[in-house]
């Protein structure tokens, strides 16, 4: 796909891309294959997968207590627990607002272990990891921000999202349909938005603007960006799926580089 080829122009020492179409076929791929990068919050949607494969294992069911007061399994996968950024301290009652929370994600990781009666980086690898193939992947700390992995693993799962293997198609289109709809909250490093749509562990598009997907993409939009410079999203109308690695923070140069070239994207997509 000749759009990639505008990841060579970015301000970045590397960055590696790849289109997955819904029928599992790769359109195109740029940039190194096998690279380890940081996902920083990438990670979520690797743990979220997890967090529903206990859920249809029976290990846990969303509207179990789990979290603060008051949260359950659902508030956190949705950060609606009332939980801070970045530590375990209340600022909301659960499901009032949306908060992006990191300590969410690692108050869930806790509850699986418990669940499951199996460290949590053990059961994302054995449940969700190794049956992918992802052997390049590993989560190396926190259960929201410490992922590594590479832009072939992500191929992998960014196929799984479009054509579950491990989940019941069910699962994840409740996974990535909006949930505790009409919340307004903060989308780090693009401000206020009302709504601030989520499903469960995947941030939705919507009508946010702005935004880190393109002008043109499908409401339906979902996946996740990070700020170690890093997204995945797909979009149901296109039928496809796009990840984009890099080596540079998240900063302005992302904010004005992601736009322009999901929107090529799904422009040679529809070509």
């Amino acid at each position: 796909m000749d759009s990639l080829r505008m990841i060579e122009t970015w301000p970045v020492p590397t960055a590696a891309a790849a289109v997955v179409r819904a029928d599992g076929t790769v359109a195109g791929t740029r940039g190194p294959a096998a690279q380890r990068f940081a996902l920083a919050s990438v990670t979520k949607p690797l743990t979220a997968y997890a967090a529903l494969m206990a859920l249809e294992e029976g290990a846990v069911e969303l509207d179990e207590p789990a979290g603060p007061e008051g949260s359950t399994v659902r508030h956190l996968l949705a950060h609606t627990s009332g939980l801070a950024f970045d530590e375990p301290r209340t600022m909301a009652e659960p499901g009032t607002r949306r908060i992006y929370s990191n300590a969410g994600f690692e108050a869930l990781a806790d509850h699986l272990a418990k669940a499951t009666e199996m460290p949590f980086p053990q059961y994302l690898r054995e449940g969700v990891l190794d049956p992918l193939g992802m052997a390049g992947t590993e989560l190396d700390g926190s259960a929201a921000k410490d992922g590594f992995s590479t832009l072939a693993d992500l191929t992998r799962f960014a196929a799984e999202l479009q054509s579950p293997t491990l989940l019941d198609p069910s699962t994840v289109r409740q996974a990535t349909s909006v949930v505790f709809p009409g919340l307004s909250g903060v989308l780090p490093g693009y401000g206020h938005q009302k709504p601030n749509d989520w499903g469960l562990g995947f941030e939705i598009r919507g009508a946010k603007s702005p935004h880190w997907t393109g002008e043109t993409s499908a409401p339906g939009t979902f996946g996740h960006f990070g700020q170690s410079g890093t997204f995945l999203w797909v979009d149901p109308r296109a039928g496809a799926a796009c990840v984009v690695l890099t080596d540079r923070d998240f900063g302005p140069w992302a904010v004005e580089a992601w736009t322009p070239f999901t929107d090529a994207v799904l422009a040679e997509l529809a070509g």
